[in-house]
């Protein structure tokens, strides 16, 4: 039996993530911060979709004993922040919520417990196009840093690449990132039609959906182990 542990179940891909385990009748466990101000807000969303919340702190002990608990089958580590987040926290003087604390931290301390678990589940990573060791971009360098412990960890993975992931529905307005994409696309379609057609597969933006299903098709594949992927399979 499949369980699914999904980390950043409420962020714009993880809700996605969540809706389409639960529509193949996977059992998901939606995890969602104890402190989170839209607790109940979620946790009813989740409950009606069929899965189940989950609310350990991000703590170490914690949330290796919760994994202990459950023994999820796949994990989904699809933890993000933004600058405009880690600014507002700065300046509110709550804890931080930066690159370096959030997309490497929390995903470091759940790949850290994950690891620990008897068998060791699969481990599903959204990562970014673009990564490399010797990135100069913090929201990048953050992302070779998780790789490469995921490699070393000893987990079968599934590393995802996307390049832009946008979209109508997306919560949050990104109106530079949305014209970028937009832009990116136009150049890419037309890069396709001269025959770049794996160049624009693979660059071309995805939505959350379209990323959400990808990931989930690739974790439920058995012949799916230790890869790393690009839009183009995520979009297949």
């Amino acid at each position: 039996m499949t369980r699914a542990f999904v980390a950043g179940a409420t962020g714009y891909v993880g809700r996605s993530v969540v809706a389409e385990l639960c529509a193949r009748g996977v059992e998901t466990w939606a995890h969602v911060r104890p402190d989170s101000s839209r607790l109940v807000e979620w946790s009813d969303r989740f409950a009606k979709q069929g899965a189940r919340v989950d609310t350990t702190a991000w703590d170490v002990a914690p949330m290796q004993r919760r994994l202990t608990e459950l023994s999820p089958t796949v994990v989904f580590a699809l933890l993000g922040t933004t600058r405009a987040r880690a600014d507002s926290a700065a300046r509110s003087g709550g804890p931080p919520s930066d690159y370096e604390a959030v997309d490497y931290g929390l995903t470091a301390m759940l790949l850290q417990s994950a690891a620990e678990l008897p068998g060791g589940p699969l481990f599903v990573y959204l990562s970014a196009a673009g990564v490399s060791p010797d990135s100069r971009s913090a929201y990048l360098a953050v992302r070779a840093r998780i790789e490469r412990e995921l490699r070393a960890s000893g987990l079968h993975y599934v590393i995802a690449r996307p390049a832009f992931v946008t979209g109508d529905d997306r919560d949050e307005n990104r109106p530079v990132e949305r014209w970028s994409a937009r832009l990116g696309d136009a150049a890419l379609s037309v890069a396709g039609l001269l025959g770049a057609r794996t160049l624009r597969n693979r660059w071309s933006s995805i939505t959350g959906h379209q990323l959400a299903r990808g990931l989930v098709r690739l974790s439920l594949d058995p012949a799916t182990r230790d890869v790393v992927v690009h839009s183009d399979a995520l979009r297949a």
